[in-house]
């Protein structure tokens, strides 16, 4: 199959199933691809590993360990497919310093930091409990509508993990909801809108400001399907309807 041929082929919606048929460019977009999830979910396991013991019951505890462990092992299922195209996966998951923070009141926007490839929202740390519940279910959400993205990805391997790991990524997102709820119930509600105000610009940022030349491009391979502009709006939609019913306000 020929560059053209392989072009027209992904752009109809073909699918590629093992690095020996992917060309230079895909490889490197798709490799890209994967790091950013798998580096997002290990700093994000990482960060909420620290707030483990400040759950204010067993219950929460137990949730609050289980997104950990779930987080890594999704993490656990790119990486292995990275590993296929040469990644070295124990020195992958110990060189980066995934508990590493800025300042709380840095503002970087969508820039990534030296370390690694982590959505810039996870460059931020948590600040108590209640907080770091805030910030899980407005990442959930924003992880469940990219979900609808990676499930769709030209490589084969990649789409068959990301429908394994978008159920499980949606019950982060339903644990951080029954968490906040009992939190409103305990009168937190204006510490818990503190947080919603804090995170939401920065959850939003998630989504990059984008790019049309290199959405296309991405598109042609079957990488991309949606502009980022449409999945930050169903985000906003989605996430200010889960607040409301939460009697929240989003920022």
């Amino acid at each position: 199959m020929d560059d053209m041929s392989l072009k027209d082929y992904l752009a109809e919606g073909g699918m590629l199933t093992s690095p020996a048929n992917v060309p230079p460019r895909y490889r490197a977009e798709l490799l890209k691809l994967m790091a950013t999830f798998v580096d997002s979910e290990l700093a994000g396991a990482a960060g909420f590993a620290d707030t483990i013991n400040r759950g204010p019951g067993i219950k929460e505890r137990i949730a609050a360990a289980k997104i950990v462990l779930e987080k890594t092992d999704n993490a656990d299922k790119v990486l292995k497919i990275m590993g296929d195209f040469g990644a070295d996966e124990v020195r992958y998951a110990n060189h980066h310093p995934w508990t590493a923070r800025l300042d709380r009141d840095a503002d970087i926007g969508t820039r990534r930091v030296e370390h690694d490839m982590r959505l810039a929202v996870f460059n931020y740390p948590l600040e108590g409990w209640g907080d770091a519940v805030v910030m899980n279910l407005l990442m959930g959400q924003a992880v469940g509508v990219q979900m609808g993205e990676f499930v769709k990805v030209s490589y084969q391997p990649l789409a068959e993990a990301f429908r394994d790991i978008a159920p499980v990524e949606a019950r982060h997102a339903e644990l951080a909801h029954e968490g906040i709820g009992r939190l409103i119930a305990e009168g937190q509600s204006d510490q818990l809108q503190a947080s919603v105000d804090y995170w939401w610009p920065r959850v939003a940022a998630s989504f990059g400001i984008g790019n049309p030349d290199r959405f296309e491009a991405l598109r042609e391979m079957g990488l991309r399907h949606t502009p980022n502009a449409e999945l930050k709006s169903a985000w906003q939609a989605r996430a200010g309807d889960t607040l409301s019913q939460l009697g929240l306000k989003a920022a």
